[in-house]
């Protein structure tokens, strides 16, 4: 699959490399754009990204990346984690950087788009937000990090939110637990 990841400078560095993680192997087409405010983040948090070879990085400030047309194919986009900021300049199209313009061609072209914020109270802003993009075509994905499958590390809960993405984007989650009945006892 040909994959479109961003970053914006919202916290959550860890769902964003528990993706890079899954998404490592040669059969997918990586593409990775972090905003400026995503780099200090994913320092603070992280202190640098571990990347996979099938990757190609891109400045946030190009013109040039094949995925902002709407001739280039590509199978989906993913901005993860994606601050409340970016979200309103998607809902409102404001396409003013390489990540808000490959989003608007992602909703335009009906491609999956799938954003994952990860803030938290939300305003009246963001809620009204957050419709905007869903009514244009996008998947919201709040990094909410489940605890059924009773995660031991941080990165056990954050493939919770992970798992979910992949989903959507229509690949496999091999490790993902799924909800399923269970006998009932008594």
């Amino acid at each position: 699959m040909r994959i479109v990841l961003a970053a914006t400078g919202a916290s959550g560095t860890i769902y964003l490399q528990r993706l890079l993680d899954y998404l490592s192997g040669p059969e997918h087409e990586l593409h990775l754009v972090l905003t400026p405010y995503a780099k200090q983040v994913v320092n603070e948090e992280a202190g640098g990204l571990r990347l996979p070879p099938n990757i190609t990085e891109h400045s946030d400030k190009s013109m040039n990346a094949p995925f902002a047309s709407g001739s280039a194919i590509f199978d989906a986009m993913v901005v993860c984690p994606c601050s409340m900021g970016t979200l309103g300049r998607i809902a409102h199209g404001t396409s003013e950087s390489l990540i808000l313009r490959a989003a608007d061609v992602f909703l335009k072209e009906r491609r999956k788009l799938i954003l994952v914020p990860r803030e938290t109270p939300w305003n009246l802003i963001h809620a009204k937000n957050a419709v905007a993009v869903l009514e244009a075509g996008a998947i919201l994905i709040p990094a909410m990090p489940s605890f059924y499958t009773r995660p031991e590390t941080f990165d056990q809960l954050a493939d919770t939110v992970v798992w979910r993405i992949l989903d959507q984007i229509g690949l496999p989650a091999p490790n993902a637990c799924r909800w399923k009945e269970q006998p009932h006892e008594g």
